[in-house]
């Protein structure tokens, strides 16, 4: 078991959304709050497959150590990717928090039947995802204990 964020290693996340602001303030926010995180971002699901399976030729492989997951993407939806992604023996481990513009109940308690370990709703401004991020680094980088193995 390892604390996901260390003095040695930034905590790194995997965003897989398509909306460009939403992305922005995310990544301005850590920044800002959580200056020792890493941000892949992935606009597709697709795409996020691939940099989680490796086959992406322009980043090497290396599991992060979390996946923030938009619900409404072009192609594939985020509900098919967490199904895929959960069902692979070699990404199982890895938390996915899904980060959705979305609070209907449908979508929380399917996101949840497929193995999401959290749903957070999108917040509205920055100041909204500068407290989004003290409190996923708080919890998710500095308090849970996570595993390296699937």
């Amino acid at each position: 078991m390892v604390i996901i964020a260390t003095s040695t290693r930034p905590a790194e996340i995997l965003l897989i959304d398509d909306n460009r602001g939403d992305v922005k303030l995310l990544e301005i926010a850590f920044r800002r709050t959580t200056p020792r995180v890493k941000i892949t971002v992935a606009p597709t699901a697709e795409h996020g497959m691939s940099l989680l399976r490796g086959e992406d030729a322009a980043a090497p492989r290396a599991a992060p150590d979390i996946v923030f997951l938009d619900l409404n993407l072009p192609a594939m939806h985020g509900l098919t990717f967490l199904k895929l992604m959960k069902s692979d023996p070699h990404l199982t481990a890895i938390p996915v928090l899904v980060v959705s513009s979305s609070s209907a109940e449908r979508d929380i308690s399917e996101s949840y039947r497929h193995h999401a370990s959290g749903f957070i709703t999108k917040p509205y401004n920055l100041e909204g995802y500068d407290a989004f991020a003290v409190q996923i680094s708080g919890y998710w980088f500095n308090l849970v204990q996570v595993t390296r193995e699937p």
